[in-house]
């Protein structure tokens, strides 16, 4: 059975067996729930370093930062490997390719400017975060050094939330076409 959106250039493009149908619509729901672990918990990340400016505790100061580590730790760089290896997948085995559609391409490249950002910097900077408080406690909110590392951790994690957010609608709008990929003609 053929996939009716299918095109005839989509077709012709295919050397081999891609995925259809059902496991195909298995790894695309593992793309999703992937990317939606990834915004929901990187929001609520946002949110607990938010809420954390506000404490009078130094033991809640310290829990609250802990959070955003272990959060980051354990299911945020999961989740976004995950999107990584789904996404991976879904252009290797179907028709989508890796460099077809514009909005594949741009996709690509923002994920891998997330993922280097979080890495140079919203990892260090939660981390830093998570060890002064825990010497530091209620005394952390009065470090400049405390207060640079939660501040820049929070507005730089609302961007990546808002990167995500973006990504997904291009995932759902699929706003650019195809790129003409056609080999040109020898002189």
């Amino acid at each position: 059975m053929t996939n009716p959106s299918m095109t005839i250039q989509d077709k012709k493009d295919r050397p081999g067996k891609k995925l259809t149908g059902l496991p195909k619509h298995w790894l695309v729901s593992a793309h999703l729930t992937s990317g939606a672990i990834w915004i929901g918990t990187a929001f609520c990340m946002v949110l607990i370093g938010l809420s954390s400016l506000k404490m009078t505790d130094g033991d809640e100061l310290y829990a609250f930062n802990l959070a955003v580590k272990l959060l980051d730790d354990f299911v945020v760089i999961p989740s976004a490997i995950a999107s990584v290896i789904t996404g991976t997948l879904l252009c290797w085995l179907t028709v989508w390719g890796f460099f077809k559609f514009y909005w594949v391409i741009v996709k690509w490249v923002a994920t891998l400017l997330l993922i280097i950002f979080g890495s140079l910097w919203l990892k260090p900077w939660a981390d830093a975060a998570t060890s002064i408080s825990q010497t530091e406690r209620i005394k952390a909110l009065t470090n400049p050094l405390f207060m640079f590392d939660i501040k820049g951790a929070t507005i730089g994690g609302s961007i990546v939330v808002a990167s995500l957010v973006l990504i997904i609608a291009i995932s759902i709008i699929k706003p650019w076409g195809r790129r003409d990929v056609a080999p040109k003609a020898q002189a």
